[in-house]
């Protein structure tokens, strides 16, 4: 009867996110001024009031989704919950195991936002500007859409890349690389019989051999911070498998910048391994209902509100 707490990732940011928890837990509250002193500047505001334009960059939705996710945490905590003794693992979608990590004491708070502003804008420099994409494929079995993109790769000629970035589960994959190879990967698909192929409004191909650039510059950023071994598990997206080995985990992290989100997998691995609740910490409820429709003998719950929080704690 094993607990774990997901962490999400881009695409769950919204204007207002995380204000109830800083309204209500004054240590809350502190985690969105550790996030402004670590970048030098009112990330608060702009989470709070917008304009969302500016908050979906990925520089800031990165650091805001972390710090949203990281008050709530602190949020349990004064209400007298210990991760250490409650949760059996952790786990976060793309920028969201750097939220995981956080949560677990790898690395601290203002550590973990100037690591996701790193990030955000090494990813964004990575690809110059309407050369990358990616695509949402859903209704294809995976070894399909991974020749597809072989093929389409081939078809866009020049050494394109095209990948599986993300592999969400329920018939949901993410393609990711080059503009025109991820395109026409995607027309192949729907006429292979994809539900739908749908070009991503995304400002990069993440998750694809593309982002190499950015990996080196998180290669360095991570060996220039302190990180110590988490006080929980932490299951990786690139490898599906726990660990609290800070070198290991650090060197995880780099690949995940280029590797694929192996977030089907990651629940199918909690479910074989025991854990019967999934709480989604933070904004949104996005991994939640991938993991209902991933496995469905796996409770969910999700902990973005003053009155979430209470909840969990009542029920933990």
């Amino acid at each position: 009867m094993a607990v774990a707490f997901t962490f999400p990732g881009q695409g769950s940011q919204a204007v207002g996110m995380g204000k109830d928890l800083a309204d209500a837990f004054p240590e809350a509250r502190r985690i969105f001024q550790e996030v402004d002193d670590a970048l030098g500047e009112n990330l608060s505001k702009l989470i709070w009031e917008g304009p969302e334009e500016t908050l979906t960059l990925t520089a800031n939705a990165q650091p805001a989704l972390m710090a949203v996710s990281l008050a709530a945490i602190r949020a349990l905590e004064t209400r007298g919950f210990s991760l250490k003794d409650k949760i059996a693992y952790v786990a976060g979608h793309s920028l969201g195991e750097y939220s995981a990590l956080a949560a677990a004491g790898f690395v601290s708070v203002a550590d973990g936002a100037r690591l996701l502003r790193i990030r955000g804008n090494a990813m964004q420099a990575a690809v110059p500007a309407g050369e990358g994409a990616m695509a949402a494929i859903i209704g294809l079995e995976q070894a399909d859409v991974e020749a597809t993109c072989v093929e389409a790769a081939l078809g866009a000629g020049k050494g394109a890349v095209c990948q599986v970035a993300n592999d969400n589960g329920g018939g949901q994959l993410v393609i990711s690389g080059a503009k025109a190879a991820v395109e026409l990967a995607a027309k192949l698909c729907t006429a292979k019989g994809a539900k739908r192929a749908l070009m991503l409004q995304v400002s990069a191909p993440f998750h694809s051999a593309l982002m190499t650039p950015a990996a080196n510059v998180m290669r360095e950023a991570l060996a220039g911070v302190t990180t110590t071994a988490p006080i929980v598990p932490v299951v990786s997206n690139v490898s599906v498998q726990p660990s609290t080995d800070p070198d290991g985990i650090a060197g995880r992290l780099v690949e995940q910048v280029t590797g694929r989100v192996r977030w089907r997998e990651t629940v199918e691995w909690f479910g074989a391994n025991g854990v019967t609740t999934l709480y989604e910490i933070g904004a949104g409820k996005v991994l939640s209902g991938l993991a209902r429709r991933i496995n469905r003998d796996i409770a969910t719950a999700s902990v973005g509100s003053a009155a979430e929080v209470e909840a969990a704690v009542a029920a933990l």
